[in-house]
Parts: C-alpha cells; structure tokens; sequence
C-alpha cells in the first residue's frame, strides 16, 4: 500500500477532518486490531461472549490503538506485538467506559442502549473487571518488560481520577486545577500510556519517550475538554446521548467552572436551582446554553483546547519529519475540531 504524503493526506480531509482518511496509512494494522478485539471477545462463557461482542462491535473512533501503532511506526518499529498492545489498551479504555455509565447511571453510549442499561449493574461491573483483569494478564505475554508496569500504573490512575471525579461530583466549588488533574488521570493518562508504548516497541530513547507521553498527555487533556465543550455545543444525534448529560449526572466541568466563578450570583443561584430540582425542561436548558455562550465560558473552553493542541504539536515536532509524524500533528486537530 502506498504511503500518502502530508499534502494528500490534508487534501483528502479538508476542513472537516474525517479519522478515516486521517488512519489511512494504518488501516491494515487497524482492521488486524478489531481482528484481535474480537478474539478477545470470545470466551466458552457464553454471556460473557455475547457481552464483549456487543461493546466491541461499535467501532468507535479508536483514538488510543492508533496512537500506539502511529508512534510505534514513527520510530521504525517493524514487528508484530503493536496489534495486541493495541488492542489491549481498548479494552482497558472499554473497561474504564463501561464503570463510567454505571457511576452516571447512562442509559446511552455511542448511540446505542449502554452495556448497564441493556444487562443491568452487577453483570456491568463484573464485565468490566474481566475486561482490565484479562487486559493485564495477556499483558503478560510481551517481551517487553515495561508493559505490565505501564499498564497496571495507568489502570491505577485512571481509577483513581474516576473515584475523585465521582467523590466531587455535585461539588460546586471545585477549582478548575482539581478538574484538570481528574481529566488528566481519567482520560490524559491513557492517552500517554498508548504513545509510551508504541515508544518502548520502536527502542525509543529516553528522551524520546517523555516526548512521546508528554504528546500523549496534551492531546488527550484536549480531548476531554472538548468532549466537556460538546456537552454543550454538540448535538444529540452526533453525540449519542442528550445535551447537558453531564450537567444533569451532577459532573463539573470546565465550562460550569468558569461560569461559576465569573458570571455572577443570579447566574450562579439559577443554576444551583436547575442543579437541586433536576429542572432540564426545554426552557431551562434553553437560558443554560444562553448563559454559557454569553458570559465567554464556551469560548475559555476551547481556548484552553487549542492550547493543549498546539502544545501536543510542538512536542511531536521535536521528531523527524515522516508520514507517522504527519498523521500524530494532524490527530491534534482532529481531536479539537471533532463533533462527536
């Protein structure tokens, strides 16, 4: 398969950047990962079967396993073991989403009825489990001897970020310091993981390797606060679930955050009241969305993005220019530019 150029690659994606024209050079070594996933699905437990096969089947943008074969490829790397270490790290993020929507109590994800809404919490939970405890143990099988430290470490972290994040939810009084460090361990972290091990797999340098996980660490702190902002730009349609879900599961998000602290006491009493009635009526949403596009949280939102954007793209830039390097540059506005 031929290489595209950074020219055709822009060309193909325009001002809408499309994943799939962006993954085009790795679209082999994507399609053997949803091969792997679904390997990782089968068990002689029929439910469990059943279970995995329906998480895995969506798709999704897959973000995280094209990071780790984008910078496996980038430094050289010519084997085999990035497709399981791919897949791996999507099923410790498919984990860490299937626990999410039982702490939120979401009845959605990605569209379609979630894995707690269609087989109840305990089964969920216990999925959930299976899923991090299998993830670690095939870990196992790598030559590498970082990997299981990797993934246990972060698997600690993101854990850890989803237990404050749920211990604060409903506070408002949360700084937005106390934010950045939650979407940092609960999605930042995973992203850095995924970077870090496609560096251990091209022999990277030392320093090549904190370049890699700080690159891993900004786009996906860009990711998450977008993913916030869209809970409030986004449409339900694109977003596979309903405007202000997070307002509504009592999470504190950056652009609540500012409001809170820069828009005074009448905005911050009225949605104290929508907060402690659970008042989502379409007038109330309607003066939430009016408020936040006003008073310029939307717009410090995004801003705060774009900075972790550009600052992932400077950090990639420190390697030499390649195809790979291309596709990570270009990832970083796909992520602040996505819709869903």
């Amino acid at each position: 398969m031929r290489t595209l150029t950074i020219t055709e690659i822009q060309s193909r994606l325009g001002n809408k950047i499309d994943v799939k024209s962006l993954y085009g050079n790795i679209k082999n070594d994507l399609h053997k990962v949803e091969e792997q996933l679904k390997l990782f699905s089968q068990s002689e437990n029929k439910l469990i079967s059943e279970v995995s096969g329906y998480l895995f089947k969506n798709s999704g943008k897959r973000i995280r396993p094209a990071l780790l074969v984008l910078c496996s490829k980038l430094l050289g790397y010519q084997g085999k073991e990035h497709i399981i270490l791919a897949a791996l790290v999507e099923a410790i993020h498919t984990a860490s989403l299937i626990h999410d929507d039982i702490i939120d109590d979401s009845k959605k994800r990605r569209g379609r009825e979630s894995v707690h809404s269609k087989w109840g919490p305990n089964i969920t939970v216990l999925l959930g489990d299976y899923l991090y405890i299998k993830s670690i143990n095939l870990s196992l099988q790598s030559q590498y001897n970082q990997t299981i430290r990797i993934l246990t470490e972060i698997s600690a972290r993101m854990i850890e970020g989803e237990l404050t994040e749920y211990w604060m939810s409903g506070n408002l009084d949360i700084a937005e310091r106390d934010y950045l460090d939650i979407i940092n361990k609960k999605t930042a972290s995973l992203f850095s993981a995924a970077c870090h091990l496609g560096g251990v797999l091209g022999e990277a340098t030392e320093k090549e390797k904190n370049f890699l996980v700080d690159y891993g660490t900004n786009l996906g702190m860009s990711f998450q606060v977008i993913d916030d902002l869209l809970d409030y730009t986004g449409e339900e349609q694109s977003l596979g679930k309903p405007i202000l879900s997070d307002l509504r599961e009592g999470r504190i998000t950056l652009p609540l955050i500012y409001t809170l602290k820069n828009d005074g006491k009448a905005s911050r009493k009225f949605i104290i009241d929508v907060l402690n009635k659970q008042n989502f009526e379409e007038d109330s949403q309607k003066e939430i969305l009016r408020l936040f596009r006003s008073n310029g949280a939307l717009d410090y939102t995004f801003k705060k993005a774009r900075e972790f954007s550009e600052k992932s793209k400077e950090i990639i830039s420190q390697f030499p220019q390649s195809i790979h390097r291309d596709s990570l540059t270009i990832l970083a506005d796909f992520v602040l530019k996505r819709r869903k």
